[in-house]
């Protein structure tokens, strides 16, 4: 399941096009639940992907610098030896 939420956008639809028009002080966030594959890889000479799919095909990538991937796997190794949500 994929969710959207955008934060008072305005778009413009024209000539097939869809652009946003306004501000550009606006924020979205996006989820990606019930993920069915995971994949981790080089992206470019300088930052780490992070890309998740579920079984829709929709997908949620990020791209991290070394410092936040190995944050990112800090909190991972932390939360396994904290929480029983591993287990």
């Amino acid at each position: 399941m994929f969710t959207l939420d955008i934060d008072q956008f305005m778009f413009e639809l024209k000539d097939g096009a869809l652009k946003h028009i306004g501000g550009s002080n606006k924020s979205a966030t996006a989820k990606l639940y019930d993920i069915e594959s995971v994949d981790v890889r080089e992206f470019g000479d300088e930052r780490i992907k992070i890309s998740c799919a579920d079984d829709s095909d929709n997908t949620a990538e990020i791209a991290l610098d070394p410092a936040e991937a190995r944050e990112v796997a800090r909190e991972l190794e932390r939360l396994e030896a904290e929480s029983g949500v591993f287990e």
